[in-house]
């Protein structure tokens, strides 16, 4: 599926128009994407040359609003309008219906119409390809991206090398259906939807003999026809849900397809296993990891502008143990140069590569952690690994329920909280920790990602401030 060359405004207009569309609700991703577009339209409001106040209101006046301006202005996007753009098509994209994923490629049309080489473009697009099932465009745009990027914190390479081995696997699938069923060639032809249907119909009737090829033929026609891997996934699923039926429960038979459909199944989700021992890795428990920090100092240096417009590199290094964080950069001189600990949130896979001795990655979600783990970890790139008992410290450990912390915690506070907690280290300082309000300083392409809304940093500095012994410019005390 190749871009669509869209111009800013007619992609401004259909914002414009879906905002129009969106109404109060119980969907929440839907209230989000909302609030999403109306940011977008009023920074674009904001950066156009001053008019009278339009006399309609609502969706009319940011339809016109969007629409003002000469074709020259129009068609420059700059940073703002760029990061308020792709955060609409990221929420559209979360929302997952059919009228915001054509919204979230109409935005990545327009951005990469604009903009060829914007990396974020190029993933917003490669995810809307997937989500739409376009496996093919997904893999060239994901391709586009990694070729822009030195930092895949996003986990894209094992992502393609996933859909190109599901694909291989989904095409060893259909070839055998193919061999097992001489008589589906007659029905590959389509239409796919009719003759499903025919071979289901015959199939409830017990006429298994004549529902076989068209089942098989309706499967090889939506392979011809490009239908969406979603798709042709479920179908599959559903074929040999009724092929096990009618053999009694007895899969022997079908193993070779069983097998294959859980490879391009496994493959696609999370893309192939090199080192399914996670590289030696010492796992470490939450005991362990208590006997690592005791009795040494310890800093733990902050991803913010405070940090990277400093000069305390060597007094950092002077630590016992050095703990960063995510996507943390590293400029010797302002930052320090060593990394002991590396705490990270699971959902990204920012620094994974870089060696340190301990490597604790924090994740809500039990199953959401290991498919991480399995599909991120680098081999040999850490010493020790934390097990499960220190996947989420301030929920699991300290059995802080939502009613007394809403919010999501941080990997900053997560690490505070358990390095406080166990309250074995003589020196615990924090350095250039102000919650963001000198902005983010992180690797190159973390830098777009926004400062999500879902933590309360308010509350985490609050608690901070109440355990601190001494505060400066640069470095809060807890010991």
């Amino acid at each position: 599926m190749g871009i669509t060359p869209t111009g800013l405004d007619e992609c401004l207009r259909a914002c414009a128009v879906h905002s129009g569309k969106l109404v109060a609700g119980l969907d929440r991703r839907r209230t989000e994407l909302a609030e999403r577009l109306r940011q977008l339209l009023a920074v674009q409001a904001m950066a156009q040359a001053p008019a009278p106040a339009p006399s309609a209101s609502g969706a009319t006046a940011l339809i016109r609003r969007a629409a003002k301006g000469t074709a020259g202005p129009a068609d420059t996007l700059g940073a703002e309008l760029l990061d308020a753009l792709l955060a609409v098509g990221s929420k559209a994209l979360e929302c997952g219906y059919d009228d915001e994923l054509r919204l979230a490629l109409l935005i990545s049309d327009t951005v990469l119409t604009l903009r060829r080489n914007s990396r974020a473009g190029w993933r917003l697009r490669a995810r809307t390809l997937e989500a739409v099932g376009d496996e093919a465009a997904t893999v060239e745009a994901y391709e586009r991206y990694l070729a822009l990027t030195d930092d895949d914190g996003f986990g894209v390479a094992p992502k393609i090398a996933g859909m190109r081995e599901g694909g291989r696997r989904q095409d060893e699938l259909l070839r055998l259906l193919e061999r097992q069923c001489p008589g589906a060639a007659a029905y590959s032809a389509g239409p796919a939807t009719d003759v499903w249907a025919e071979g289901l119909a015959l199939h409830a009737r017990g006429n298994r003999e004549e529902a076989e090829p068209r089942l098989v033929g309706a499967l090889l026609a939506m392979e011809h026809d490009g239908s969406p891997v979603q798709d042709i996934q479920a179908a599959v699923s559903q074929y040999l849900d009724l092929r096990v039926t009618a053999n009694g429960g007895e899969a022997a038979e079908l193993s070779e397809l069983i097998t294959l459909y859980a490879e391009q199944r496994r493959n696609r989700m999370r893309g192939p296993v090199a080192d399914p021992t996670f590289g030696g890795v010492d796992w470490i428990t939450l005991g362990e990891f208590r006997n690592q920090i005791a009795g040494r100092s310890i800093c733990l240096i902050a991803n913010s502008q405070r940090v990277g417009r400093g000069s305390l590199g060597a007094e950092i290094d002077a630590y016992d143990l050095v703990v960063r964080f995510n996507s943390y950069r590293i400029d010797a001189a302002a930052t320090g140069s060593r990394t002991d600990i590396h705490a990270t949130i699971h959902k990204h896979g920012f620094n994974w590569d870089r060696p340190v001795t301990t490597r604790l990655v924090f994740g809500g979600v039990s199953g959401d952690w290991k498919h991480s783990l399995r599909n991120r970890l680098v081999p040999g790139a850490q010493k020790y690994l934390g097990d499960e008992s220190l996947r989420w410290p301030l929920r699991n450990v300290g059995r802080v329920g939502t009613d007394v912390w809403s919010s999501i915690p941080t990997s900053g506070f997560n690490m505070l909280w358990l390095l406080d907690f166990l309250d074995v280290s003589p020196t615990l300082d924090l350095i250039g920790f102000d919650f963001y309000e000198s902005g983010a300083y992180r690797l190159q392409e973390a830098m777009r990602m926004p400062i999500t809304s879902v933590h309360e940093y308010t509350s985490e500095k609050a608690w901070v401030m109440e355990r601190a012994q001494s505060v400066s410019d640069m470095r809060i005390s807890l010991r």
